[in-house]
């Protein structure tokens, strides 16, 4: 048994309960976040090492988290690539997106040197973090990354323009995903040599396509980075919101730990996943928003017999906090799951 009960949870340690961070919770909801972006951008917090060491220890200061996970973004793959990135209050924007991606192709040259701000965030991070406090460094995963580069933006949430390059041209499709991946891989394995205690692969955007098509054109480019993580004996988490059935898939040849969305009940996806396999998730993000706790604790104790009974799992939302969600609510839910008797 370690000090850290969310890296003793990764490792099948038993211990008196879950632990319990949230995704997107370096930012968006935290007062001291927004005070901080009263003085700087979006950009400038998270290139800024010092800044962004800070933005992610804040959650594990004042909410109690178990867990801090990295202040970045998943669009660092692109600008590493090349691509030229606008972080707007709409949300991000590229200049150039590969809509044109016969001919854009050989403009896709990746430049390590773009990536060094995050690792100097995370030495920072490691020398001013409590020992007890695991690190979960992360990235984009392929598919949803090939989304973004392709539609430009994020106004159009089914990426009508990506999904169609997908289905037009799976040769240019899977050149693209390949690019992303090798420097992925680079990404990846060199955050495992600055400390990083887990790695999450955010796959936001599983759903666009059938889960069968997923299973088959994506998830070898998935293995390849969570091998090349995991070979550096670091733990993965997968996060593929919108896989639904296809989570049947997800063996302990993919991932440590697999990520639930809030569409998919735990027990149904616990029955579906390889038992080696631990699965996070899954509270609806959109409840910490409500006004009533007592709504809110009711549906916190319908987890209470899926952690008695299932120790490889950690409490999570099934997608990232939002600026509407309560920062007390939050926090009401840490400390719910930090005192509830789990019956372990």
């Amino acid at each position: 048994m370690s000090n850290s009960i969310f890296t003793d949870t990764l490792k099948g340690v038993k211990r008196e309960r879950p632990p319990v961070w949230f995704m997107r919770q370096a930012g968006r909801v935290l007062p001291s976040y927004l005070k901080l972006r009263e003085q700087y951008s979006f950009r400038h917090l998270m290139l800024n090492p010092e800044l962004a060491a800070e933005v992610t220890l804040l959650p594990v200061n004042e909410l109690g988290v178990d867990a801090a996970i990295l202040f970045s973004d998943i669009l660092v793959i692109p600008e590493a690539l090349g691509m030229s990135l606008k972080f707007t209050d709409k949300g991000p924007i590229f200049d150039t997106p590969l809509q044109d991606a016969p001919n854009q192709l050989a403009s896709l040259q990746p430049d390590s040197s773009k990536l060094e701000h995050v690792y100097k965030a995370l030495d920072i991070i490691k020398q001013q973090k409590p020992d007890d406090m695991a690190l979960i460094g992360f990235c984009g995963a392929p598919f949803t990354t090939f989304c973004y580069m392709v539609e430009g933006n994020s106004a159009n949430h089914n990426f009508s323009k990506a999904i169609k390059l997908f289905y037009n041209n799976p040769e240019i499709s899977v050149k693209i995903l390949e690019i992303i991946t090798d420097l992925s891989i680079v990404y990846a394995t060199t955050q495992t040599k600055h400390g990083i205690d887990a790695f999450q692969l955010f796959e936001t955007h599983a759903g666009l396509i059938p889960s069968e098509m997923y299973i088959e054109r994506i998830m070898p480019h998935v293995n390849r980075i969570t091998n090349a993580v995991r070979s550096n004996n670091v733990p993965v988490i997968f996060f593929p919101k919108g896989l639904g059935t296809g989570l049947a898939h997800i063996n302990y040849d993919v991932a440590d730990f697999v990520g639930i969305d809030w569409q998919y009940s735990l027990n149904e996806a616990r029955a579906l996943c390889d038992i080696k396999v631990g699965v996070q998730g899954n509270l609806d993000p959109r409840i910490l928003a409500i006004d009533d706790k007592k709504i809110l604790e009711k549906e916190l104790e319908k987890y209470k017999a899926f952690g008695q009974q299932n120790l490889n799992w950690i409490f999570n939302t099934g997608h990232g906090l939002s600026p509407d969600n309560k920062v007390e609510n939050i926090k009401f839910v840490v400390d719910w799951v930090k005192n509830t008797d789990w019956g372990r």
